[in-house]
């Protein structure tokens, strides 16, 4: 007789945030472009995508502050690459599925309303960058006891189907899951902290050491990060690639030191790393690669030199194929990345300490009730958009 595995229990967590609550609320409804609630602001207003590849505002129910938990008037979110995906496309990979309303966002800051029972390290007025992945924090699962915790397999990241999104007007998150922002910090660069910790998890596990001659293969909001890290951090010289002029031309305004690459479509792995070497001038250790493209994968893959490594950051299919010959007689290491984890502090420092200056990479701004409007600047290449964020008074 076979017998079915068993289903591990949900977490406290799961529980809590189970989007079901939300949907099922009387409150819960698709709002009309005209919809008097959009001139409410005490409404939760939110928005939210579907598995008819729609984007559109919802209303949700109160948000109520549980034990442990506060409620945040999320002030500033920005709009992900993976929040258009997941619009789009309706999935990444072959388990995050949009299958039915799901808010989006997952890049927010924002200021504390109300206070829960039990928590005593925020208070209301308290200004905070959201850490959207929320892991179970249970003894019992080894991601979570060994720090790792972005590998949990019980974790609500917010924005991730099933779990709705912090872009909406008013969010319960857990208090151990928000982190203080210091005076001199502003709502929007505590919003892109969270792209800026993606990147931050990358140059980590890449072993980026001080004088490091790097490529960054992608000049779009996470290349950008990226590279603004990667010029911290002390990595010299830094080579970037895009196929986009203007994007080039932007990483030029944040780094004048950054040498810049144009690709051409059409160009072999070959050619394009050909370019990459000249531009360096030296050989590459590393290759941060920030778009998931096979094209580009392989690309980083002939930059580097012996015993060097592609780090792969970007998000890209299930499926693609690299050239494990040249790989194994070049003693390259290719890695990859999953989201992040205990990021958040560091990326904080390096804000407030001016290290890292963010604010340029916004370059488009809505308020909450022009939310899907924003996504679909954010979408279209032709806008120029680096990074779209959607702000609430």
């Amino acid at each position: 007789m076979v017998t079915a595995a068993p289903v591990a229990p949900l977490s406290a967590y799961e529980t809590i945030y189970d989007p079901t609550k939300v949907l099922k609320h009387p409150e819960f409804r698709v709002l009309p472009p005209n919809d008097p609630l959009l001139g409410d602001k005490t409404a939760n207003i939110a928005c939210a995508y579907n598995p008819a590849h729609e984007v559109h505002l919802v209303h949700k129910p109160k948000a109520v502050a549980g034990q442990g938990e506060v409620v945040v008037h999320v002030r500033a979110t920005g709009i992900c690459g993976s929040d258009v995906h997941f619009w789009k496309h309706g999935h990444i990979g072959p388990t995050m599925i949009v299958t039915d309303e799901c808010g989006a966002g997952h890049e927010s800051a924002g200021e504390v309303v109300e206070v829960g029972p039990g928590v005593t390290s925020l208070k209301v007025g308290d200004r905070v960058a959201i850490e959207a992945g929320v892991p179970c924090g249970q003894a019992d699962c080894d991601p979570c006891r060994t720090g790792r915790y972005n590998a949990c397999p019980r974790v609500v990241f917010f924005s991730t189907p099933p779990y709705h999104g912090t872009l909406t007007r008013f969010h319960a998150h857990p208090a151990n899951w928000l982190h203080k922002l210091p005076d001199n910090m502003s709502y929007e660069e505590g919003s892109l902290c969270e792209p800026l910790a993606v990147a931050l998890a990358g140059l980590e596990r890449a072993d980026v050491r001080l004088g490091d001659p790097v490529v960054i293969c992608g000049a779009g909001p996470i290349g950008l990060v990226t590279l603004l890290a990667s010029h911290a951090a002390g990595c010299s010289p830094i080579v970037i690639t895009d196929l986009v002029p203007s994007r080039l031309e932007f990483a030029k305004s944040l780094v004048p030191t950054v040498r810049t690459v144009l690709i051409q479509r059409g160009q072999s792995d070959l050619e394009v790393a050909k370019l990459i070497k000249d531009a360096a001038g030296t050989e590459l250790r590393v290759a941060l690669e920030c778009t998931g493209f096979e094209s580009s994968i392989r690309a980083g893959i002939f930059s580097v030199k012996f015993g060097g490594k592609v780090f792969v950051i970007g998000v890209g299919p299930s499926e693609q194929k690299y050239p494990f010959g040249y790989l194994s007689a070049n003693e390259i290491d290719l890695q990859f990345q999953y989201r992040y984890h205990n990021q958040y502090p560091k990326a904080i420092r390096l804000v407030s300490g001016g290290l890292i200056n963010l604010k340029p990479l916004v370059t488009h701004r809505f308020p909450l009730e022009r939310a899907v409007e924003a996504f679909h600047v954010a979408s279209d290449p032709s806008q120029g958009a680096i990074k779209v964020q959607i702000l609430d008074a």
